[in-house]
């Protein structure tokens, strides 16, 4: 079953996805800023990026622009 990387800072919304998404049987996993979901995305290679825009320290926009520049296959910002 494909992989989701969900990078989300509030913690029900985060939680709620997460909920959701386990139930359509994917393979989920969290992270609670854009740096822990930076350091994810190399141990995990998720098949999908579900990304926040509006975050502490690193935002949506920043997160985006790093995985475009180690060109990572796929990543959809919310």
């Amino acid at each position: 079953m494909a992989s989701i990387l969900i990078i989300e800072d509030d913690i029900s919304y985060r939680r709620s996805m997460e909920l959701i998404l386990r139930m359509e049987g994917y393979e989920v996993c969290s992270a609670n800023s854009g740096s822990a979901g930076l350091a994810m995305v190399h141990s995990k290679c998720p098949d999908l990026i579900l990304c926040d825009i509006m975050m502490p320290e690193l935002d949506g926009h920043s997160v985006l622009e790093i995985f475009s520049i180690v060109r990572l296959a796929f990543c959809m910002v919310l």
